[in-house]
C-alpha cells in the first residue's frame, strides 16, 4: 500500500484478493487496509446506467472484471465559535436522530446533568425516602433554583430556542430520574417544573444576550422598535446558525479578508485552495450579514461570489483494483451547507433518494387518480435506471402531497428568454429541454442562481443548500414538499415534524424496515 502525504488528496494503493461477501465486511476489510475510522460511504460507478455513481448496498452489484469506487469517511472540520479547529463525525445513516454532529433537538431520552454535591446528595436522601414512603422532598428556593440553572446550561448546549415538548421532555426526565421532586398538586408531577424551566431558560439567554452572544444578541430589542420583531434563530436544525467571529480578529479584518476573496474570484486562473481558506475564516461574517441584514439574494452574490460556484471536484488516483477518492468539497451550497448543519448535502439527500426510492415509487402508484405521478410513472416505462427514478420521486412529490407543483418546477424550451420564465418565481428549478433534459436551472428571486446542473436530483440539492446558506425560508406553498425532503429524505431536524409528514414517514418503514 502507497500513501500520498501532505497532499488535499489522500491517495492509496491496495489490492484485495477475495471480496468479503457482505457489505458491512468490505467496510470493515477497507478499514483495516486503509487505516480509516469512522463510518464509511462507499459508490460505485454502475455500467448500466452510464456510469453514474450509487451507492453500493451489496457486493454482487460490483461489476466482475473492474470495481471503480469512490470511499470516503464522512469527517470534516466544524466551524466553532471558540476559533478552535474541531472534527465532527458525520454518517449517512438515515436512523432516528443519527444524522451526526450536535442537533438542534434535545436528546431523547434526555440526561439530566449532575448537580451540584450538595443537591445531590440531598436529591439521594429525598429519592430513597419516596421509594420508602412516598414522601416529597421539601427544596428551597436556592435548590430549585440550582436545578433549573443546570437543566438550562444542559438545554442551550443543544437548542437555544426549546419547543414546548422538548420542555415537557425535559421536565419528565427530571421527574422519572428524582421522583422526590414530584410536585403534590400535579396530576403528572411536572407541570410546574415545565414552566418554571422556561422562565430559567429565558433568564439563561437573556445573560449570554448580555455577555454578547451573537445567536441571542441579534434578538434583542432596542428603544426604537416598534411592534413585533422577528425572532432570527436556527429553523431548520442548522448546528452553527450565527458563529461569533474568529478569536483575535474583528468585523473589519474579515470584511478586508472578503474583498481580497472577490478579488481573487474575478481572476482568469482562481487560487481554488486560497478561496476555500477564506471563505472559511469569514462564514461568521458571512452569516452575520446573512441573518442581521436579510440582503436579497444579488447582494449576497455580489459580496460573496465564492458562495455560487460550481467547479470540477478533480482527484488523481491509482489502479490497482479500486480507485479510492478523498471528496473536496469547494467553496459551493455544499461546503457552505456543511459548515451549518455538520451534514453532507449531496449524501444525505442521495442517500435519502435510494432508501425509499422503491417505497415512494409503490405509493405513487397507488395513487392513479392524480394526472401528474400517472404521467411521471409512465416515465420509468422508457428509463428505469436509478437516476430516472430519483427523477421522478422528487417530481412528484409536490403532486403526492397535494401541493401545486408550478411553484417550484418548470419545464421551458431552450430559445425561451431567461426573464419571462423566472417572472414571479421565487424558489425554483428549471428543467430546459428538448426530447430531454439539456439543462436544469436553480432560481432564486426570479433570477437564475447556479446552470448547467446534470439532473433534478443534483439541483435539489443545490437548491436546499442555498437556501440554508441564504437564511431563506421555504415557500408556504410547499411547506410539505421541503418539510419532507429535509426530515424524511435529508433526515435533518426529523424528529420534529408535522402530523402528515410524520404519517408519511410511517408508511414509508413500515416497508422499508
Amino acid at each position: 500500500m502507497a500513501a500520498k502525504k501532505g497532499s488535499s488528496h489522500d491517495i492509496r494503493k491496495v489490492t484485495i484478493d477475495n471480496l468479503p461477501e457482505t457489505v458491512e465486511n468490505f467496510h470493515i476489510l477497507l478499514k483495516t487496509k486503509l487505516g480509516l475510522e469512522g463510518d464509511l460511504v462507499v459508490q460505485y460507478q454502475d455500467p448500466e446506467f452510464d456510469n453514474e455513481l450509487c451507492n453500493l448496498s451489496s457486493i454482487s452489484e460490483l461489476p466482475k472484471e473492474k470495481a471503480t469506487l469512490k470511499v470516503y469517511t464522512k469527517t470534516f472540520t466544524t466551524y466553532n465559535t471558540d476559533s478552535t479547529l474541531d472534527t465532527a463525525s458525520l454518517s449517512s445513516s438515515l436512523e432516528e436522530g443519527t444524522s451526526g454532529g450536535q442537533t438542534r433537538q434535545l436528546p431523547q431520552p434526555f440526561v439530566i446533568p449532575a448537580f451540584s454535591f450538595d443537591v445531590e446528595l440531598k436529591l439521594k436522601q429525598g429519592n430513597e425516602a419516596y421509594h420508602r414512603d412516598g414522601s416529597l422532598l421539601d427544596i428551597s428556593k436556592d435548590m430549585k433554583s440550582d436545578i433549573l440553572e443546570k437543566l438550562a446550561e444542559a438545554m442551550y448546549v443543544h437548542n437555544p430556542y426549546p419547543t414546548r415538548d422538548e420542555y415537557d421532555c425535559v421536565a419528565q426526565a427530571l421527574i422519572n430520574k428524582h421522583p422526590c421532586l414530584k410536585e403534590p398538586g400535579s396530576v403528572n408531577g411536572w407541570y410546574c417544573w415545565k414552566f418554571s424551566l422556561k422562565f430559567k431558560m429565558g433568564n439563561f439567554r437573556q445573560r449570554l444576550r448580555v455577555a454578547g452572544c451573537p445567536e441571542l444578541k441579534v434578538n434583542t430589542r432596542t428603544s426604537s422598535q416598534t411592534g413585533s420583531k422577528k425572532l432570527k434563530r436556527a429553523k431548520k436544525s442548522e448546528v452553527n446558525f450565527l458563529p461569533g467571529f474568529p478569536e483575535g480578529k474583528t468585523q473589519h479584518d474579515l470584511d478586508i479578508e472578503r474583498s481580497v476573496l472577490v478579488s481573487e474570484m474575478k481572476k482568469r486562473k482562481v487560487d481554488w485552495r486560497q478561496i476555500d481558506e477564506m471563505m472559511y475564516n469569514t462564514f461568521s461574517l458571512r452569516r452575520k450579514e446573512i441573518v442581521e441584514d436579510e440582503p436579497l439574494v444579488a447582494q449576497v452574490k455580489e459580496r460573496w461570489p465564492a458562495l455560487f460556484s460550481e467547479r470540477q471536484v478533480k482527484c488523481i488516483f491509482v489502479v490497482v483494483l479500486l480507485f479510492i477518492f478523498v471528496l473536496n468539497f469547494a467553496c459551493t451550497p455544499q461546503a457552505e451547507f456543511a459548515r451549518l448543519t455538520s451534514v453532507d448535502l449531496k449524501g444525505s439527500l442521495f442517500a435519502g433518494l435510494d432508501q425509499y426510492l422503491e417505497r415512494f415509487l409503490e405509493l405513487y402508484k397507488t395513487k392513479s387518480g392524480i394526472a401528474g405521478l400517472t404521467r411521471l410513472i409512465k416515465c420509468l416505462d422508457d428509463d428505469s435506471s436509478t437516476q430516472r427514478k430519483r427523477t421522478v420521486l422528487l417530481l412528484g412529490l409536490p403532486h403526492f402531497l397535494k401541493e401545486d407543483p408550478s411553484h417550484i418546477f418548470k419545464t421551458v424550451e431552450p430559445t425561451d428568454i431567461e426573464d419571462m420564465f423566472t417572472k414571479g418565481m421565487k424558489v425554483g428549478i428549471v428543467m430546459v429541454k428538448e426530447e430531454d433534459f439539456i439543462d436544469v436551472l436553480v432560481v432564486l428571486e426570479e433570477a437564475v442562481i447556479l446552470s448547467n446542473l446534470r439532473d433534478v436530483p443534483s439541483a435539489i440539492s443545490m437548491l436546499m443548500g442555498l437556501l440554508f446558506a441564504l437564511n431563506i425560508d421555504y415557500p408556504k406553498e410547499l411547506k410539505y414538499t421541503f418539510e419532507v425532503i429535509q426530515k424524511v429524505l435529508m433526515n435533518i431536524g426529523g424528529r420534529q415534524c408535522s402530523s402528515l409528514v410524520h404519517g408519511l414517514r410511517n408508511r414509508l418503514l413500515r416497508k422499508t424496515m
